[in-house]
């Protein structure tokens, strides 16, 4: 929110819209906050720097107790009449928190481990107790401990140190000594003090409707002191033995017990000082709460007393010594990567390089093994878990009227500090109000934007980024496509994509997919049950998954760059791995084995992986409320859409509710059901044709696995001479028709309202901006970025109190999409989405006259397309283009039509944007905002969902 040098409302936002930045972020622990940037651009990597370091150590917020109101909270009232109202970023991120039962589970876990130090307050802050924050105590706050006395700073890449030392000295330089920071902010030690295990009960938000279900959740302290670095990576591996795949012994008897739906708490937590262990189940009914603490200290018991087999130890010690060599970090940066480890030793005054260090105690510990096996393992739940008493029993029970409890406790609390108030202090909150909405609604100076560190245009790279790419059809007359993608270097390691295809099956058992991919991996196949499935999986590679890809495609002989129809699509089942060159063969084996031979008559797992299903589903929808707004409303407006909708969306709740009703009063119909689902991708005279062999690697590897691809292709099932399937870029897909037939019923154009228990709001608007075959230009991605960071920004975000806003265009569809996030707002917010036109068309018009404006525009829209991408990443980027038959001229001319982004084009937007054809909305809310909604003129066609 502005500082000493940069002098704009928000520096932040600025760099967003105009930086190559490939993070940008700052992440907030109980003990630190680690504010991180990187870019592959150096003059761009400087001013992020510059930008970033001002703020940390001159922030505008510790002097102008605006930023404290509009961040973090405030007061509000514009009439004297109206009610008083909180409102605040940060308040309304944490309602949204709270109003989430997972994140009151861990929040109650943490609190009850650690009672007499830091780690018992909730860093975020609790919204009851953040209205006693006063801007003078933050301000303290801020001078005592974010001083260079009490910093870390971390450096990776190849540019000059010497530059880098120059810079910090800037801003080192300003400051003396401050003997207290440090003492100050040194964390004690929570001792393991408890005399018994505690047990603690406490209610969480659950809807109308909701099954009356308990959230059991057993935690320990792990350590009162610092643990070696061989004790570090054998409780990672134990982890990984308890808790890491869903056939570890842990993980494996709670889901089979059948006492609850889905697993809660991850295990093992070793990012602070002094690590956890939480383990527990959720959708428990009343009467086996006390049956899950139970289970969880006989299965312990069990494993000291029996061990864990060679076989288990080789998978789990396999698996996490392939992702410490590996260090596949995806498109998040390495050397944060790297940062975030070292600080896990370095805040704590410890060696930053020994948490990076694993090759000394690797080996240590696998002489360990050979000498004794299973017993360091056993010693360690022994010692840290079951001797342990420092431990707690969380449970939360539902409560039906808790949400209505928490709105009416902040009302009365609010009316209660309103009456107390004399007509002076009312005006003071009402002129205070009008002064911030006036100082959040106000352009920043010019010479405030000068101040932000800036490319140019010349700056960019005006070529696309292309990845090699190598097709082979009907490779050595087998009938099946391979694709070759062979980089420089991938460290001796093969990724490997087999895509089947799976149009033969009809629209309505498309829904079971998801199901029938789990159960590929994690109910057994062939000779292998479950546990040595995943054990072989885990000794001979890097792992291996299993998922649906549906993808849009360029019909032949139309013009690519416009909006498709989107009834041409490839339906693809896809199994992924990855492996040493040397392991090829296993990991290829374990994907033919899969695919022909996973175990589908197992309905006691089948039950199992529904109810998980339905519960991750139930709680991404009331925590992540503004993706399942999206899908709903793109569902409305092409078959791709609705199908993914389908499949994934808030409509495939109910199908998992069904699934569940047929899987436990009906199963042989649903057996039939996932047999057929086998059957029809493989059959046998056209499966060939529909399999596609992705790989990515380097020459050497390519060498090495060549005899093991020649025999793969040979066993996989089918006949090498049978019949072609459809052309899919000439032909509509075989499951549009039904698709269409549906969305009338299933997916009208019409504003929907999801009922969940919650504090906060996600709410989401679109419509049809292009229609089919219309072209789009390139220039739209630097439009509705725009929008997304600076209208939306300023006015859901700054303005609102909303966490977050969205403005989402997508090309190929031609839908747009605006959506907030944890959103104290509703009817409001759909108001800021529909004057997102008329704001538009005046930065247009601005832009006229504002060059610079435009140019920081175009730069953020580049940065979105020209991320960092690890090896795998590479190959499956050039795989999806090949897939689609997007040609590289079209990817070039449409960087093109980004860089040469014209103000002309962001007032062509604006029209479209205003004629928006056939809006409609999808919200995620609770009951009380809607009828606060349909007061203010909103109203929504609702359904209960929780």
């Amino acid at each position: 929110c502005g500082s000493r040098k940069y002098k704009t409302k928000d520096p932040f936002v600025q760099l967003l819209q105009g930086s190559l930045q490939t993070f940008l972020n700052a992440f907030t622990y109980p003990d630190r906050t680690c504010y991180v940037v990187a870019s592959q651009n150096t003059k761009d990597f400087y001013n992020l720097i510059n930008v970033y370091s001002d703020a940390v150590f001159h922030p505008r917020a510790t002097s102008d107790p605006m930023v404290h109101a509009q961040e973090g909270w405030h007061l509000e009232l514009e009439d004297v009449a109206e009610p008083l109202t909180y409102k605040g970023v940060v308040y309304n991120e944490m309602k949204g928190v709270y109003s989430s039962p997972d994140s009151l589970l861990q929040r109650e876990a943490q609190q009850s481990i650690f009672p007499d130090n830091t780690y018992g307050v909730d860093s975020g802050g609790d919204p009851n107790e953040i209205p006693n924050l006063s801007f003078e105590q933050f301000a303290d706050f801020h001078k005592k401990f974010y001083h260079p006395a009490n910093s870390r700073i971390f450096f990776a890449g190849d540019d000059d140190v010497a530059r880098r030392l120059e810079i910090m000295d800037e801003y080192l330089s300003d400051f003396g000594e401050s003997p207290e920071s440090k003492p100050a902010s040194t964390i004690q030690w929570q001792a393991k003090n408890f005399d018994a295990p505690k047990k603690i009960r406490n209610p969480y938000p659950a809807g109308a409707d909701q099954p009356e279900t308990h959230m059991i959740m057993v935690n320990w302290l792990v350590n009162d002191k610092p643990m070696t670095a061989l004790e570090e990576i054998t409780i990672s591996i134990l982890d990984h033995l308890l808790m890491g795949t869903s056939s570890s012994i842990l993980r494996k008897t709670l889901m089979e017990s059948g006492l609850g739906d889905a697993i809660t708490g991850g295990g093992l937590m070793s990012e602070l000082m002094q690590g956890t262990f939480s383990v527990g189940l959720k959708g428990v009914k009343p009467e086996n709460v006390e049956k899950v603490e139970e289970l969880v200290m006989e299965t312990l018991t069990k494993v000291v007393d029996e061990g864990f087999t060679e076989d288990a130890i080789a998978a789990s010690m396999n698996t996490i010594e392939f992702d410490m060599r590996e260090f596949n970090t995806g498109s998040f940066p390495k050397g944060l990567s790297l940062m975030l480890g070292s600080m896990r030793e370095w805040v704590y005054d410890r060696s930053p390089t020994d948490a990076l260090k694993f090759e000394g105690p690797l080996s240590e510990l696998k002489e360990t093994i050979a000498t004794s096996g299973s017993k360091v393992f056993q010693d360690m739940i022994n010692d840290l878990l079951l001797k342990n008493t420092h431990r707690s029993t969380i449970e939360m029970y539902p409560s039906k009227t808790l949400e209505e409890e928490q709105l009416k406790n902040e009302k009365d609390r609010l009316a209660s500090i309103k009456a107390s108030m004399s007509e002076e202090e009312l005006q003071s909150i009402i002129d205070t109000t009008k002064e911030l909405k006036k100082l959040q609604a106000a352009e920043d100076a010019p010479e405030a934007r000068a101040t932000i560190p800036s490319l140019e245009l010349s700056d960019l790279k005006r070529e696309v980024t292309e990845y090699p790419i190598d097709v082979t059809e009907n490779e050595a007359d087998t009938g099946i496509t391979v694709v070759r993608h062979e980089l420089g270097s991938t460290s001796g390691i093969a990724y490997a994509k087999l895509a089947v295809d799976v149009s033969g099956l009809s629209l309505d058992d498309v829904a079971l997919l998801p199901l029938f991919t789990r159960m590929m991996l994690e109910t057994g196949a062939g000779e292998y049950d479950s546990v040595a499935l995943s054990r072989r999986i885990g000794m001979h590679t890097g792992g291996v998954s299993a998922s649906v890809m549906i993808s849009g495609v360029n019909a032949e002989g139309e013009d690519e760059g416009v909006v498709t129809s989107g009834e041409y699509l490839i339906s693809k089942l896809t199994i992924t791995g990855k492996a040493t060159s040397d392991k090829v063969d296993e990991l290829l084996s374990i994907f033919d084995l899969i695919l022909r031979d996973a175990n589908l008559d197992a309905k006691a797992k089948i039950i199992e992986i529904l109810r998980q299903s339905k519960s991750q589903k139930e709680s991404s929808i009331q925590g992540s409320g503004h993706a399942t707004a999206n899908a709903r409303i793109r569902s409305r407006y092409s078959p791709i859409g609705y199908i993914g909708e389908k499949m994934n969306g808030i409509s495939s709740l109910d199908t998992v509710k069904a699934l569940l009703d047929q899987a436990e009063n009906d199963f042989p119909s649903l057996l039939a059901r996932l047999e057929n689902i086998r059957n029809t991708i493989l059959e046998k005279s056209t499966c060939r044709d529909g399999m596609i062999l992705d790989l990515t690697g380097d020459k050497n590897v390519f060498e090495t696995i060549q005899p093991s691809v020649e025999k793969f292709l040979l066993q996989l099932p089918g006949d090498s001479k049978g019949d072609k399937l459809q052309n899919f870029y000439t032909e509509v897909h075989p499951w549009v028709k039904q698709a269409k037939e549906e969305m009338t019923d299933n997916a009208p154009i019409v504003d929907e309202g999801f009922v969940v228990p919650t504090q906060v709001s996600y709410v989401g608007k679109g419509g049809r901006l292009y229609e089919e075959g219309e072209a789009v230009s390139g220039s739209t991605a630097v439009v509705s970025r725009f929008l997304g960071t600076g209208y939306m920004w300023d006015n859901v975000r700054v303005i609102g109190g909303a966490y977050g806003g969205f403005a989402q265009f997508e090309p190929r569809g031609g839908v747009m999409s605006f959506l907030s996030y944890r959103d104290p707002n509703l009817a409001g917010t759909i108001d800021v989405y529909d004057g997102a036109a008329d704001a538009l068309l005046a930065s247009a018009k601005d832009m006229e006259n504002d060059p610079e404006a435009l140019t920081t525009a175009i730069i953020g829209a580049i940065a979105d397309m020209d991320g960092a991408l690890s090896p795998d990443q590479k190959g499956s980027t050039a795989f999806s283009r090949w897939l689609s038959r997007e040609s590289p001229e079209q990817r070039q001319k449409y960087r093109d039509q980004v860089l040469n982004t014209k103000p002309s084009d962001f007032k062509e937007f604006a029209e479209r944007l205003k004629a928006l054809k056939d809006p409609s909305s999808a919200v995620v809310s609770s009951k009380a905002a809607f009828e606060d909604a349909a007061r203010a003129g909103k109203t929504f066609n609702l359904k209960e969902v929780m």
